[in-house]
């Protein structure tokens, strides 16, 4: 447009000197010409100027012609499939849908000692089969170029497969550095917690990461949530209910949960991360009229979820309150990255007899990979958590292409039990410890599949919460084998 202005000025001002020197010329010359010789000189710049006009009007169509393909251009609507995923936008990139699909389809076996009592009190034999541990499908995108939402079903589930629940639904509106959303989704809540499931080190997260997000966070969460993301740090926070789907006939959970996390020290292939998170359930959720209970149970299945037997948890406490505390650290070093985080947890009970204290837990997990074909896990900016890595070589056998290959392991620990040996019954939570080895080799043809195989080894320590004599511990082996594909 500037452009076409200046051509329109630059025409008129010439029109404008050649018209001024013409007269001047024509007045200095008035008294020496005949009326025939005025004629034509009149004449001719009566044509000149007609010239001009025609010019002008030209320029004129032009550029409104040039706005209108501009204007058709935004307007036209795109459709692509970048790394897999269809996505259907507007050519200004105001309007979008992204379709989204997940298959997470686990096959495990479970390596168990045959002596085990047969009155054990819970996990004696876990099931060896499969599961489709996530099956997934919905849409996300944005509109009025500032709000961002998301729609996402899953069909799959923990030991059976489910005819579909609600796993995502928000509203997200974005002035930056601020996000602000509302709706049922996973709250951010620690390192692991932030990470999507699709590129994650492991089939399940470590158990002390899912006990603290279970308190006041994890999928499917009423919530609504506040973040201001910069360059380098994160401050997230969030007002968190019930679970979408969950029946609750009184009333429900009201917590709070926080996270800030950031990268203090970075260069062109590392960086340092560090942060911080907590949750608080200031109203545990009611499950009986009027004065009745409200149970809080910390608890987690053993990193593996073919079979979907709990081998440790608190048991429910009645309580006026819950919380959580944890840390987190991970250093990247180009191909290599080594992260963990340290949980502290504790239920506030209510009404507790005299000599009744509050129990306290604690968990931690460090875990590491090391991606074999030289490609680097990604640092998500957007929510300070690692990523699959960048396939820069997809899988083409006829090229010598392989795709990225990874080794990982991990060491966690949970231990659900307080004073498990008080003489006052009543004062006892027998949870159990749980520690688990995991080693795992991952490979990802490109960037919408990928398949692991683990090694699991879990030892079990737990006395009978009832205080007999009923065997709880036991240590066993399992070997899981998933194949993915998400886009």
């Amino acid at each position: 447009m500037i452009k076409a202005t200046k051509i329109v000025f630059r025409a008129a001002l010439i029109a404008g000197v050649s018209l001024l020197a013409t007269a001047g010329a024509a007045s200095a010359q008035t008294t020496a010409a005949s009326p025939e010789e005025a004629a034509a000189r009149i004449a001719a710049l009566e044509a000149q100027l007609a010239a001009l006009q025609q010019q002008v009007s030209d320029l004129k169509a032009a550029t409104a012609a040039s706005f209108k393909d501009v204007r058709a251009t935004q307007s036209a609507t795109t459709f692509s499939i970048a790394g897999g995923k269809p996505t259907i936008a507007s050519g200004d990139g105001a309007y979008s849908a992204t379709l989204h699909g997940v298959m997470q389809l686990d096959a495990a076996h479970y390596f168990q000692d045959k002596g085990l009592p047969a009155v054990i009190g819970n996990g004696r034999d876990l099931n060896n089969g499969t599961n489709f541990r996530r099956a997934r499908l919905g849409v996300d995108g944005k509109f009025a170029k500032v709000f961002d939402y998301s729609v996402l079903l899953d069909f799959g589930g923990a030991g059976t497969d489910g005819s579909g629940v609600l796993q995502e639904i928000y509203l997200q509106y974005n002035y930056a550095p601020f996000k602000v959303r509302v709706g049922a989704f996973a709250p951010n809540l620690g390192l692991e917690d932030a990470a999507s499931t699709n590129g994650s080190l492991f089939p399940e997260r470590p158990s002390p990461a899912e006990a603290a997000r279970g308190l006041a966070g994890a999928d499917r969460r009423i919530a609504l949530q506040a973040q201001a993301v910069g360059e380098r740090w994160i401050l997230s926070g969030a007002v968190t209910g019930a679970k979408a789907g969950d029946g609750q006939t009184f009333d429900e959970q009201l917590g709070y949960v926080a996270r800030v996390a950031g990268t203090p020290l970075k260069g062109l292939d590392w960086l340092v991360h560090v942060g911080a998170n907590a949750s608080v359930v200031v109203t545990p959720a009611q499950t009986a009229a009027l004065s009745g209970a409200y149970p809080i149970n910390i608890q987690d299945r053993p990193e593996l979820r073919v079979d979907g037997q709990q081998l440790i948890g608190t048991g429910a406490i009645d309580a006026k309150g819950a919380r959580h505390y944890g840390l987190e650290f991970a250093a990247q070093k180009a191909n290599l990255l080594i992260q963990g985080e340290a949980f502290d947890y504790k239920i506030d009970r209510r009404n507790p007899a005299v000599g009744v204290s509050d129990p306290k837990f604690k968990g931690w997990y460090v875990e590491g990979g090391w991606v074999l074909t030289g490609e680097a896990r990604k640092y998500n900016p957007a929510n300070f958590a690692f990523e699959a890595p960048t396939i820069t070589n997809p899988f083409d056998p006829k090229k010598g292409k392989w795709g990225a290959w990874e080794l990982a392991a991990r060491y966690s620990v949970l231990d659900l039990n307080h004073h498990e040996n008080a003489t006052l019954a009543a004062d006892r939570v027998r949870g159990g410890e749980q520690t688990i080895w995991t080693a795992g080799l991952n490979w990802f043809p490109n960037s919408v599949t990928k398949f692991s195989l683990d090694y699991l080894d879990v030892d079990i320590d737990r006395k009978d919460p009832a205080g007999g004599l009923l065997p709880l511990s036991q240590s066993y082996q399992a070997v899981n084998f998933r194949s993915q594909f998400a886009f």
